[in-house]
């Protein structure tokens, strides 16, 4: 559903460059017209990305001076959620296609990869890279419908699971998820149990709500505004389970805000700056951060 729903976006896309070309072209030399039509189009896609920040910044929580950002900082920031942003959306996810990897060796745990909201497993493609050269055995899940209610993916998630695990051999593995399906990872904890997850790694999630939600349709994203009870439902029932849940999130975040949403008491809580939203699965630190989450796990049982 998600790459037909890209599909759709990309061929409007073509369509209005095509429009503007033909608008132009008699002002313009041809080759220069065409040019000057994408670059429009592409303005349209900055500009999408430029809003979003300016929305995430009304609703910003304070940032601390560690990761404050200078004029050079903050055009890096910019830029590289764009970029991201376009990456997953015209490229990694439009060409999704779903496959397990079994490493040979494999190396610690296996890892199930869990999308956000309007994503799909094209999403991880920068982390599917990481993780094959580190011989981590892994899987992605596309979660749909995509305007479902979150408790909607929990079966989908436990299916992903014991897939997973039975394709390994392993009794255990590593939960990594982006924004929603963070939220969709904690209430799979809660309907199927812990047993068979060492430990959940969540990335730019809002485990107290997102202002932006608003904007978004479907009852996820409903679930995901500030102040829903789903969400107070979901806080209340895995309180005893936090030891298991790491929270990577970003100061700087233009979908989550206020950005210390992700902030979840009683889990390890990794804060970084100067990262936004979409970046979180490109970005050389959180990668990083995500290895060592899932190596630790394998230190720790020894």
């Amino acid at each position: 559903m998600v790459v037909r729903l890209l599909a759709i976006i990309m061929l409007a896309q073509a369509l209005a460059a095509l429009l503007l070309w033909r608008l132009i072209s008699g002002v313009l030399p041809g080759g220069v017209a065409l040019l000057a039509a994408l670059a429009l189009v592409a303005l349209v896609r900055m500009l999408i990305v430029a809003n979003n920040f300016h929305l995430s910044w009304r609703a910003r929580s304070a940032t601390p001076r560690q990761h404050g950002l200078d004029w050079r900082g903050s055009l890096r920031l910019f830029f590289g959620e764009y970029a991201a942003s376009m990456r997953a959306s015209s490229w990694t996810m439009l060409w999704h296609h779903p496959r397990i990897h079994i490493a040979q060796p494999p190396r610690g745990l296996p890892v199930l990869l869990v999308h956000g909201y309007g994503c799909n497993g094209g999403y991880w493609a920068s982390l599917r890279r990481l993780l094959v050269q580190q011989r981590v055995s892994h899987d992605a899940v596309d979660l749909e419908p995509i305007t479902a209610d979150i408790d909607h993916y929990t079966g989908q998630i436990a299916a992903a699971v014991q897939r997973l695990l039975a394709a390994t051999g392993q009794d255990r593995l590593v939960i990594v998820a982006h924004s929603m399906g963070g939220l969709a990872a904690r209430a799979y904890l809660q309907a199927h149990g812990d047993a068979a997850v060492a430990r959940l790694v969540t990335l730019g999630t809002p485990h107290h709500g997102t202002a932006l939600a608003s904007f978004g349709i479907g009852a996820n994203a409903r679930q995901m505004r500030r102040g829903a009870q789903w969400l107070a439902a979901l806080d209340k029932g895995d309180a005893g389970r936090r030891e298991k849940i790491t929270s990577i999130w970003s100061h700087h975040d233009n979908i989550i805000a206020p950005q210390d949403s992700c902030r979840l008491e009683g889990a390890r809580n990794i804060e970084i700056g100067g990262v936004g939203h979409v970046a979180l699965a490109d970005n050389a630190l959180v990668l990083s951060h995500v290895l060592d989450e899932i190596f630790d796990v394998v230190a720790d049982a020894r």
